[in-house]
């Protein structure tokens, strides 16, 4: 499952550590947060720019916004945070770790730091396939729950981690459960998405469901528990309860960019499902508005799925080469992306 938000995870939301290592969904974390001092004006001037650039996809300028202030603020965990989070984006994990360590060192008792220092450690143990930095993963979620019980977003990982994460790098089901109950305390909405979560990682569906559906009910849930909701259903192929989940979050902010994804993936899973020549029409125009309107994040749905979704949409519609096109354009982007190899290779070695 991918580390990279989930939303899937996602709180979101969603880095693969595999089917080797371990899943894990990082939960949306709002991308102005302060989390820690800033030493000057000019400082607090260029860590803004910074966040600009990082809420708008640019990267790589974030990057060189953040090394030019770590030139002459080298004490600002703020910006090393940042910055590794920049590279986070980026995929380049080694400076990503390197970034979130400084920060750490700088800043011990912060939660949010730990909390995403865990997350780049999970980057690195994906690409590498790395036991030990599967074990840091869990060490920094620890860490950062440690650090602040009321952190959900670092509870939510560290259950996820130990659902999926095999015992030899520290995956423990109980401890998971614990951490259910720890969020249900904190937060009745929070609490379903977690024992959502839990029942889906133990295979049981229709629990599951049945959490993800309460939250639903409750039609008072924050934006992002909704975007939760609607992966699920997503991967479930239930596009009735997709709407749902659609129609709730655009309720709490009709102007979310994340609709016009789910929107598009709607029609697609509607028009598999029926009984009569379906209308897509709808599904192009959100898919691609999604793509040209936002930057590629790892806490919302990738671009790659966005890709792959065209595709299938092209593939509905008898466009084969179009939609190896898309095919082709995810697995660009997601070379791991598994499920959009299969569909080309369906295709045929025409269209590879």
């Amino acid at each position: 499952m991918n580390l990279r938000m989930m939303a899937h995870s996602q709180a979101a939301a969603r880095i693969t550590i595999g089917a080797v290592l371990l899943a894990l969904a990082p939960c949306a974390v709002p991308v102005f947060a302060n989390p820690g001092a800033v030493s000057s004006p000019d400082s607090a001037a260029s860590l803004q720019a910074a966040q600009n650039q990082f809420s708008a996809g640019n990267y790589s300028a974030a990057v060189t916004t953040l090394q030019a202030l770590i030139m002459n603020d080298a004490s600002n965990a703020t910006a090393y945070y940042w910055l590794g989070r920049s590279y986070y984006e980026l995929h380049d994990y080694d400076n990503a770790i390197m970034q979130g360590e400084k920060s750490v060192s700088l800043d011990p008792n912060n939660s949010l730091y730990h909390q995403w220092l865990g997350e780049e450690y999970g980057g690195a143990a994906d690409r590498d396939r790395s036991f030990s930095d599967a074990k840091k993963v869990k060490k920094e979620f620890q860490a950062a729950v440690s650090l602040n019980p009321s952190n959900i977003i670092a509870r939510r990982d560290l259950e996820q981690y130990d659902l999926d994460a095999p015992w030899i790098v520290g995956g423990d089901k109980t401890e998971a459960l614990d951490q259910v109950n720890a969020i249900a305390a904190l937060d009745p909405i929070q609490g379903h998405l977690a024992r959502g979560a839990y029942a889906r990682g133990m295979k049981k569906m229709d629990q599951a469901e049945s959490e993800f559906r309460l939250v639903l009910s409750a039609k008072s849930a924050p934006l992002d528990a909704y975007f939760d909701v609607a992966e699920f259903f997503e991967r479930q192929n239930m596009p009735s309860d997709l709407d749902a989940a659609i129609e709730a979050a655009a309720k709490v902010n009709p102007s979310d960019p994340r609709l016009a994804f789910y929107r598009g993936v709607k029609v697609v899973l509607a028009a598999s499902s029926a009984s009569s020549a379906p209308d897509l029409t709808a599904a192009e125009p959100n898919l691609k508005s999604y793509l040209a309107n936002t930057p590629d994040r790892s806490d919302w749905p990738t671009h790659a799925a966005a890709r792959e979704w065209l595709g299938r949409l092209y593939e509905a519609q008898g466009k084969n080469s179009e939609a190896a096109e898309q095919y082709r354009a995810a697995l660009q982007l997601d070379p791991k992306r598994k499920s959009a190899k299969a569909r080309l290779d369906k295709l045929g070695k025409d269209y590879r």
